[in-house]
C-alpha cells in the first residue's frame, strides 16, 4: 500500500471512530444522529472506494517478505551465536576430560607398567629355572 492508500485508510478508520463517537455523544435526537451517521457512512464508503485494492495487496505482499526475510536472517544468527557458544563448551569440556585423562590414568598406566614389570620378571624366572634344568639334565 503506497503512502496514499495507507495514510487514506488510516484517516477514514478515525474519522469513522470520531465521528461515531462524536455522534453517540452528542445532544441529538435519534432522527438526526441516524441521519448523520448514514451520511458520514456514505462517505466513509466513497473514500473506501478509492483504495487500490492490488496496491494494498501488493504493499502487503513486500512487507511479508521483508519481515520473513528478517525472520531469516536472525534465524541464522541465533544459529551461529548458538553455534560459537556450544564450540566454546565442548572445547572447556574436551579440556575438562582431558586433565581429568591425564590425573586419573597416571596411577593405571603406572599399574599397569607395575604388573607388566612384576610378570616379565616372573617370567624371566620361569625361563631361567626351565634353562638350569635343562642344563643340568645335560650334565648328567
Amino acid at each position: 500500500m503506497s503512502k496514499r492508500g495507507s495514510a487514506l485508510f488510516t484517516f477514514a478508520a478515525g474519522t469513522f471512530l470520531g465521528i461515531g463517537a462524536g455522534m453517540l455523544l452528542a445532544p441529538k435526537t435519534g432522527e438526526e444522529l441516524r441521519k448523520d451517521l448514514k451520511k458520514k457512512i456514505n462517505e466513509l464508503i466513497e473514500k473506501t472506494k478509492e483504495i487500490d485494492v492490488k496496491e494494498v495487496s501488493d504493499d502487503i505482499k513486500k512487507r511479508v517478505s521483508e519481515l520473513k526475510k528478517e525472520i531469516e536472517d536472525l534465524d541464522k544468527e541465533k544459529v551461529l551465536a548458538i553455534a560459537k557458544e556450544k564450540g566454546e563448551q565442548l572445547k572447556a569440556k574436551a579440556g575438562e576430560l582431558f586433565e581429568l585423562a591425564k590425573e586419573k590414568g597416571t596411577p593405571v598406566v603406572e599399574k599397569a607398567a607395575s604388573e607388566v614389570r612384576e610378570r616379565a620378571i616372573q617370567v624371566t624366572k620361569e625361563v631361567l629355572k626351565k634353562l638350569e634344568k635343562a642344563e643340568a639334565k645335560t650334565e648328567k
